[in-house]
């Protein structure tokens, strides 16, 4: 029996769909956008927990990145997708999610709209060994010391530049507040698109 092709939505400079591709064709070429949900799990000392991605991955494998990462499924919204994806990944459910922000994600074979939301979790992590090798909660200094040396992914590089960014200009007392910022320009991304519930 044939395996089921796996299809991304494929979107518009303003995240409008405007087709479908199978992940492979997504996977290797930079002009088909595809939507992504990430979610940063922080716990209650304020450090980020980063998931090593399996050496099966066929993106980036044996490196460690973001919290939580997931394709939207055809028609699933950002939010809905963040749920499911930390469910997946981490087992990790019925914790609200606060939005952060939209960015866009794009190197030589592909091309994403993020939406990035932030969890504070310090309950239990059953993580998904076929996806995931390893999770560990990192303070702030031990991400900034693996940057740019290939043990980070590129795409949680630019994540934690805009999460950088992001907590300088609108720290909330409830979020997590790292011990240093990274000045005070956070780029006017996506502007026009709202939240989808």
């Amino acid at each position: 029996m044939a395996e089921k092709t796996e299809l991304f939505d494929i979107v518009d400079d303003n995240d409008r769909v405007i087709g479908q591709a199978p992940r492979s064709r997504c996977h290797g070429d930079p002009r088909l956008t595809h939507r992504v949900a990430h979610v940063l799990v922080f716990n209650g000392r304020g450090d980020l927990l980063l998931q090593k991605r399996a050496l099966t991955k066929d993106v980036q494998p044996g490196r460690w990145d973001t919290s939580v990462g997931g394709h939207l499924d055809p028609g699933e919204n950002y939010r809905v997708a963040a749920c499911r994806e930390m469910e997946e990944e981490l087992g990790i459910v019925g914790v609200p999610l606060t939005f952060l922000y939209p960015s866009r994600m794009r190197n030589d074979f592909e091309s994403e709209n993020v939406r990035t939301y932030l969890v504070r979790y310090d309950g239990e992590i059953r993580f998904n060994p076929e996806e995931i090798d390893e999770v560990r909660f990192w303070s702030a200094e031990e991400i900034e010391a693996a940057l740019g040396s290939g043990v980070v992914t590129p795409n949680f590089e630019q994540e934690w530049e805009l999460f950088k960014s992001w907590n300088s200009r609108y720290p909330a007392a409830s979020e997590p507040r790292i011990g240093f910022c990274a000045g005070d320009t956070f780029p006017d991304l996506f502007q026009s698109f709202a939240d989808e519930e």
